[in-house]
């Protein structure tokens, strides 16, 4: 049995290489409110900051981005960031730009340095996903390639398949989350999350929703996950 792989930022294992490393979102609609977020989540100690900019009122304007992910960073006290556009379809907030918009304002976070990873669908068309893979390594940002499904749990053949697409595409770590509509699919996910693990050279990150799936939430390290 392989060991569940850390996930790197800059060379070092997020958490110290504690595993589960813990994921807290931000998801202020304005600047102040994101901080006010930060204040309250940081001295609690999390692992890694995830903000989700699709509740970010000012998504379009690419300055603002910078100049707010900028200041989580200030106030993080070293926790590492993570940006993360939720597209609609995967559970997301509805936006005000397309999507050609979204991919720019991603690059334009990877040249400025100002966060440590980004998080972006699998969804999406390939030809985004690549560019955004060849910005983020050009610039030392480690990219999440995820694929998530509010509805139910895919049968194991299209969870193994959604794992090994990330990994196809260069991704640094593969995510995958789904909705439980039986118990016996926290136990699918989890299954497939160790196949994964056995057959996959990064880090993963899975979970299963809602509150049937707190297991996979709070034991899904023992299987692969390395985060939650």
């Amino acid at each position: 049995m392989k060991e569940t792989r850390l996930i790197q930022v800059q060379g070092k294992p997020l958490g110290g290489g504690t595993l589960p490393i813990i994921i807290t979102p931000l998801v202020g609609k304005t600047r102040a409110e994101v901080l006010d977020e930060v204040a309250a989540i940081v001295p609690k100690k999390p692992d890694l900051l995830e903000w989700r900019i699709d509740f970010f009122q000012a998504i379009g304007d690419i300055p603002a981005v910078i100049d707010t992910a900028l200041a989580i960073r200030q106030a993080a006290g070293g926790v590492p960031v993570l940006l993360t556009r939720r597209n609609v379809t995967e559970g997301g907030q509805p936006l005000t730009i397309d999507e050609p918009a979204v991919v720019a304002m991603y690059k334009a976070a990877c040249e400025a340095k100002c966060v440590e990873l980004i998080d972006y669908e699998l969804s999406n068309k390939p030809e985004d996903i690549k560019a955004l893979r060849a910005a983020s390594k050009a610039n030392g940002i480690g990219m999440i390639m995820s694929y998530h499904n509010f509805q139910l749990t895919p049968d194991a053949a299209t969870l193994d398949s959604k794992f090994a697409a990330a990994r196809e595409f260069g991704a640094d770590v593969g995510k995958v989350a789904v909705m439980p509509t039986h118990e016996r699919d926290v136990l699918e996910l989890l299954a497939a999350t160790s196949r994964a693990r056995e057959a996959l050279d990064i880090p993963l990150i899975s979970m299963s929703m809602g509150g049937v799936g707190s297991l996979s939430r709070i034991m899904g390290w023992v299987y692969g996950s390395a985060a939650t």
